[in-house]
C-alpha cells in the first residue's frame, strides 16, 4: 500500500521508552524515534532494546531511529560523553531494529560554520565509517539551537549552504539529514522547495511545523520586541503536510515522520497528548487516509 510506506510516529526519550510507550501505543503511533540528550547515561541499551522489541511485536510499531543530541566536536562539560554515545548507538542500533542514528553535528563553540567544518569532517568521517561497518546511516537534525553562520554552541547543519559543505567534506551515501520544516521556517526559509531539492538526502523527518506571524515581521521585523514565529505540532502550523508527503512519496522515501512534541505554545502541558494525537491523525489524513482497494 503506497501510503503505508511512510509511517507516522512520535519521539520518546530513550531512557523512558519502556515506561512511556505502553501508555501511548493505543493512540495509533506507528513508529517511535528514541532520543537521548548529550549522553545515553546509564541506560542499558541491550536490555532496553530487548524490551522495546517485545513492545513492538505486541503493538505493531517500529523504531525509526535512535538520537543523541549534544556537541560531539568539543566533548566539553556536559558533552563529555556525546561522542561515545554516538558510538554506542551506532553499535547497538541493530538491536532496536533500526539502521538510523541521528543528532546534532556539534560545532566549535563560538566559531563559524566554516571554521567548524574540518573538525566535523574528522569526527564524522570516522563515525560514518563505523556506521557503514554496522549497516547504519547517520542523519543530522536541521535545528540552529540559536546559532548563526558566525557563531553557536551546538550544530552547523541548519542551513543548506552548510549542508553542501558538510556533504562535500564527507561524500558518503550514509550521511544525510533529519529534516523538519519548522527549523527552516524560523529562518524564514520556504521548506517546500527546499525539501524538493534535498529530498534524496532526507533520511528521517521530524513532524514539527511553525506559524509565522507575517504581520509582526512587517511591522516590527525579526529583531523587535514581539515574537514572530512559533513551533507547532503538525495540523496547527502553516505548512502543507500533504505537499511534504507528496514530495517524499514521489522520491520513494521509505522513512517515517515522527512528531516532535513539547514545543507547541497552545497544545502543551495537560494538552500535550491531545495535540500530538491530533497531529498523528492529521498526518495520516495527509498521507491519504485508510487504504481503499481498487475494483478488480
Amino acid at each position: 500500500m503506497a501510503q503505508q510506506q511512510i509511517r507516522i510516529g512520535t519521539l520518546v526519550g530513550g531512557g523512558d521508552a519502556v515506561r512511556v510507550i505502553p501508555q501511548i501505543a493505543s493512540h495509533g503511533f506507528e513508529s517511535y524515534s528514541l532520543t537521548f540528550w548529550q549522553s545515553t547515561g546509564d541506560t542499558n541499551l541491550v536490555e532496553t532494546a530487548k524490551q522495546v522489541r517485545e513492545l513492538a511485536e505486541k503493538h505493531g510499531f517500529l523504531i525509526s531511529s535512535l538520537g543523541i543530541f549534544g556537541n560531539p566536536l568539543t566533548g566539553a562539560g556536559d558533552n563529555a560523553d556525546t561522542l561515545a554515545s554516538w558510538e554506542r548507538l551506532i553499535d547497538h542500533a541493530h538491536l532496536f531494529g533500526t539502521d538510523l542514528v541521528a543528532g546534532f553535528t556539534g560545532r566549535l563553540t563560538g566559531q563559524s560554520i566554516d571554521a567548524s567544518i574540518p573538525k566535523y569532517a574528522e569526527v564524522f568521517g570516522e563515525l560514518s565509517r563505523r556506521a557503514a561497518g554496522n549497516g547504519v546511516r547517520i542523519a543530522f537534525e536541521n535545528c540552529d539551537m540559536d546559532g548563526t553562520w558566525d557563531t553557536g554552541d551546538w550544530n552547523i547543519a541548519h542551513n543548506p549552504t552548510a549542508w553542501e559543505k558538510m556533504f562535500n567534506a564527507i561524500p558518503s551515501d550514509n550521511i544525510g539529514l533529519q529534516w523538519e520544516p519548522c527549523h527552516q521556517m524560523v529562518s524564514l526559509i520556504d521548506p517546500i522547495p527546499q525539501l524538493r531539492k534535498w529530498v534524496d538526502k532526507v533520511f528521517h523527518v521530524h513532524g514539527k511545523d511553525a506559524t509565522i506571524a507575517w504581520d509582526i515581521v512587517k511591522e516590527y521585523g525579526i529583531h523587535g520586541p514581539k515574537p514572530f514565529v512559533w513551533h507547532r505540532t503538525p495540523g496547527f502550523g502553516d505548512t502543507s503536510w500533504s505537499d511534504i508527503i507528496t514530495i517524499l512519496m514521489q522520491a520513494n522515501y521509505k522513512g517515517t515522520i515522527d512528531i516532535e512534541g513539547w514545543h507547541d505554545p497552545v497544545y502543551r502541558g495537560e494538552l500535550e497528548m491531545t495535540g500530538q494525537v491530533h497531529g498523528l491523525n492529521y498526518l495520516k489524513r495527509c498521507r491519504g487516509g485508510a487504504f481503499v482497494p481498487n475494483p478488480v
